[in-house]
């Protein structure tokens, strides 16, 4: 192992560029890398290409490119859940079973070192993996319904959301002793970011469920109907109105919407830039047909569980009453704050000396 020299005085920019560099050095020293770029590439290429083909049926000409553009992107996210933890689940207890780790923390690195810039080569390797996939996400540019906006804040936000999930992989990594382990549990927390996220919301739904009397004031067809004799055509341009009370059961989702705030897939759709939405059908001419948009059905349908209005047995209003708050800032900085959490316990446990070892573990 090769380092450039880091001296008492080296600021901690130095310092994480010291060991950033020397891990790059050592995931690229083999030409594998080169193979799993040019798989990812066909991979997410022909994806693509089957995601054009499908929108070619069920899709206006000039907004091709929305259901192509929202697929790739929740598959892109999809992948790159796969592959991050494989990077960084392994980062330390992998260079602490080999003997490298030591070797590190006797230098005058200081732990805050060490694993930014670990974190910083698990986390820029799988942005060059994101790298290689915008061909194909810049390609929907040109098929029609989608803004360079949406598509950069959109990438912006996968790029953020796959650091979160590097400093929580490399986390277990500094926890765990053995590599298998940290990788299970890397995964498992993507599992629970994700589904765990959605069943905990489909849980706690019915605890939100209430029964309560409503009275209103409601037309009164019958009184219309009930007066008109054989023949006569009945008069709607002035109906009486009655008094009616029935016990409605409501459903409140807006209780529990902050659950599924931290779902990645709910932060991706929900800050990706949209025109204000609208009823999913609305009043079509013949020959229209509904815009298919994955991103936007998801942000869709979040946003309406945040909104009060929208449980069951409320008011129907219209769309530009409604307070469409967004979801997706909530969402996000509890990630953030996931990751940077993160990232302290893995500073602490590359602190040294350290007073007891785990069983096993080797020290150079």
């Amino acid at each position: 192992m090769t380092m450039a020299p880091v001296t008492a005085n080296r600021t901690t920019l130095a310092g994480v560029s010291a060991v950033m560099r020397h891990e790059f050095r050592v995931r690229l020293r083999t030409g594998r890398w080169r193979v799993l770029l040019a798989l990812w590439f066909l991979l997410v290429g022909g994806l693509t290409a089957l995601l054009a083909w499908a929108a070619y049926s069920v899709e206006e000409l000039d907004r091709r490119g929305v259901p192509v553009f929202g697929g790739l992107m929740m598959l892109l996210m999809s992948l790159s859940m796969l592959v991050v933890p494989a990077l960084a689940g392994q980062s330390i207890n992998g260079d602490r079973e080999r003997g490298v780790l030591a070797t590190l923390q006797v230098t005058l690195l200081t732990p805050t070192e060490i694993a930014l810039g670990k974190l910083a080569a698990a986390w820029g390797v799988s942005l060059v993996f994101l790298l290689v996939a915008m061909p194909m996400a810049i390609s929907t540019l040109f098929m029609g319904g989608v803004g360079a906006a949406r598509l950069g804040v959109t990438v912006l936000v996968v790029a953020v959301l796959l650091g979160v999930v590097a400093a929580i992989a490399q986390c277990w990594s500094a926890l765990m002793v053995r590599t298998g382990m940290s990788a299970v549990l890397s995964y498992l927390s993507v599992f629970a970011l994700t589904v765990g996220t959605l069943v905990a919301f489909g849980l706690a739904l019915p605890s939100t469920r209430s029964v309560h009397e409503v009275t209103e004031r409601v037309p009164d067809y019958g009184a219309v109907l009930d007066g008109l004799e054989g023949g006569e055509e009945p008069d709607f341009s002035t109906v009486p109105r009655t008094t009616r009370t029935e016990t409605r059961e409501e459903v409140r989702p807006e209780k529990v919407w902050w659950l599924l705030a931290p779902n990645p897939y709910v932060i991706l759709a929900d800050a990706a830039p949209q025109k204000q939405r609208a009823l999913e059908f609305e009043a079509q001419g013949e020959g229209e047909r509904g815009s298919v948009d994955p991103l936007g059905a998801i942000a869709g349908a979040v946003r309406d569980a945040r909104d009060p209005h929208s449980s069951v047995g409320s008011s129907i209003l219209d769309d530009s009453q409604r307070a469409q708050s967004p979801v997706w800032p909530w969402g996000l900085a509890f990630d953030a704050l996931l990751g940077v959490g993160a990232v302290a316990i893995t500073i602490r446990r590359l602190r040294t000396p350290t007073k007891k070892l785990a069983r096993g573990v080797r020290v150079a």
